[in-house]
């Protein structure tokens, strides 16, 4: 009767150690019972057959097969006969280890008797949460995305759930609550707002008029972390002016940046006043070079008239200094 004692395998913050009392000189299988390092049940498997052969590898779950470990590790197999000796397979780094045979050491001995199979993890590493770069799990930086991850749930919750609001807002078509301190941490304009004795501390309210309950929730989306892609693109050119407004540098270089995107000429013109009034420099030059180097001023010959005779000089005059660099050299 086999001693399950045999198949264990002791651990010890990122150190494994199976202890093996003997090994036939001929043949012979064994595999250690499931130990827990990480976020992976692991398995060491020996097999002897004139040639030594130790495998590691992590128990087949869906854990393991969605975010396998990437591992760094020393091995290393103490031998107890005659003179203690240690062989040492050279640091194993950034390893994927999945299925059974993706780590193999083979080893040339003929040593029996009592020896110990020791891993030493010097990191593990799984994808990140938002599925990201890879990230150690031992390190600050999973543990701070795990962390900030939360923390933009929490915020995601408070806002959905109506948890403790303290100020209302009252758009142009309707009143939402929000939080002040989440106003304040995200927008100088509101720290500054409720910093001061002004009608917005005193009655806990907040006017903008120039906002759509629509378009104000998903400013507040975004400033609690939970804005999708579909909220964000129908909403990013009031959200522009919501940024620009309220000091949210971040929010206004996404939406400049997605507004440089999916210019065409059907929107070009619109793209290269907002840019005008917003200053965004990327849009604006894209827009010229659009118009001007790809010719498509051409296709959009009574737009563009139309556009030259109402719209501010300073940018007509910036057209056409593009349009007379670009025939340079003709």
């Amino acid at each position: 009767m086999k001693d399950p004692a045999a198949y264990r395998v002791k651990t010890m913050s990122r150190i494994a150690q199976w202890k093996i009392e003997n090994i036939s000189s001929n043949y012979a299988y064994m595999k250690s019972d499931p130990f827990k390092l990480g976020n992976w049940n692991w398995h060491i498997s020996v097999e002897k057959n004139r040639m030594l052969f130790i495998k590691l590898h992590p128990e087949i779950s869906n854990v393991t097969r969605d975010h396998p470990p990437i591992a760094s590790f020393v091995i290393r197999v103490i031998c107890y006969a005659d003179n203690r000796t240690v062989l040492v397979h050279p640091e194993v780094t950034d390893k994927q280890l999945k299925k059974n045979d993706d780590f193999i050491w083979t080893i040339d001995s003929s040593f029996t008797g009592k020896f110990i199979v020791e891993v030493e993890f010097t990191d593990l590493k799984t994808t990140s949460p938002d599925g990201g770069e890879l990230c150690s799990i031992w390190g600050e930086g999973f543990n701070k995305k795990q962390s900030d991850t939360k923390a933009l749930a929490g915020l995601a919750q408070m806002l959905s759930e109506n948890i403790h609001n303290d100020i209302t807002i009252n758009t142009s078509d309707g009143k939402l609550g929000a939080h002040r301190a989440v106003l304040a941490a995200r927008s100088p304009v509101f720290r500054s707002m409720f910093s001061h004795n002004l009608k917005e501390t005193e009655l806990s309210s907040v006017d903008i008029s120039d906002m759509s309950m629509e378009t104000c929730q998903a400013f507040l989306n975004y400033i609690h972390g939970s804005i999708d892609d579909e909220e964000f693109l129908s909403n990013r050119l009031a959200l522009l002016h919501a940024a620009d407004k309220y000091d949210v540098s971040e929010l206004k270089e996404s939406c400049h940046d997605s507004l440089v995107q999916d210019i065409n000429t059907e929107n070009v013109l619109d793209r290269i006043q907002i840019a005008n009034l917003y200053q965004l420099p990327i849009l604006k030059s894209t827009c010229m070079r659009y118009l001007v180097k790809f010719g498509k001023i051409f296709d959009i010959r009574d737009e563009f008239t139309d556009f030259l005779v109402c719209r501010d000089r300073e940018l007509i005059a910036d057209i056409f200094h593009e349009v007379l660099n670009s025939r340079k050299g003709f």
